[in-house]
């Protein structure tokens, strides 16, 4: 898939306010400073369209991004940020499950998984609540070039393994880099299997 176009759409707080669209929308997810921002920047090829921040936790809206003027990526908020309180966290919980829960177009969603860390409990809680909910999910590893190719590899068997109690068959994954565009063609090529409609 070519990226011809990327423009923002817009941004939503809650499900009740998302864009009325019959395009359909891949949501990528993930624990704060993940580097979504920064996947979702290099998937485009549009530097800037996510704001990048040092910041854990930026992402508080649901933010719509129009691509190629046929499908949508949205970036989620990252779940689990520090700095917030606990009623806000939980009302920040509340709308993003609403959403992938129950907006009628979304596809698929892309759950990035730092592959420079031990598994981590707030990624497996996360990942169990989408198996229980059966919500479609791709794995994608991130920062890949910050570690050497067996040391990821290590990580990744230790993530899977703490999966096993999740769910008795491993999801489907790609290892991606921002920095070296390294899952690129595989994550674009599985959301152009799916606009196809192949499983």
């Amino acid at each position: 898939m070519k990226i011809l176009s990327a423009a923002f759409q817009s941004s939503s707080p809650d499900l009740a306010k998302c864009p009325e669209t019959d395009l359909p929308e891949f949501a990528f997810i993930g624990r704060s400073n993940v580097g979504k921002s920064s996947l979702i920047n290099m998937l485009t090829r549009a530097e800037g369209l996510a704001k990048v921040s040092r910041v854990p936790g930026k992402t508080r809206l649901i933010n719509f991004f129009t691509i190629n003027n046929t499908w949508s990526l949205v970036d989620l908020p990252g779940y689990g940020y520090a700095k917030v309180g606990r009623k806000q966290r939980s009302s920040f919980s509340a709308f993003v499950a609403e959403y992938l829960q129950r907006r009628p177009n979304l596809l698929g969603t892309f759950v990035l998984i730092d592959v420079r860390l031990s598994p981590q409990k707030l990624d497996l809680e996360f990942l169990h609540w989408m198996v229980g909910c059966g919500l479609p999910f791709v794995i994608a590893f991130t920062k890949a070039d910050k570690l050497t190719e067996k040391a990821a590899q290590k990580n990744i068997e230790a993530f899977f393994g703490s999966m096993k109690e999740i769910s008795e068959e491993p999801p489907e994954f790609v290892i991606s880099s921002s920095k070296s565009d390294t899952g690129r063609a595989e994550i674009l090529g599985l959301i152009a299997s799916a606009l196809a409609g192949e499983p």
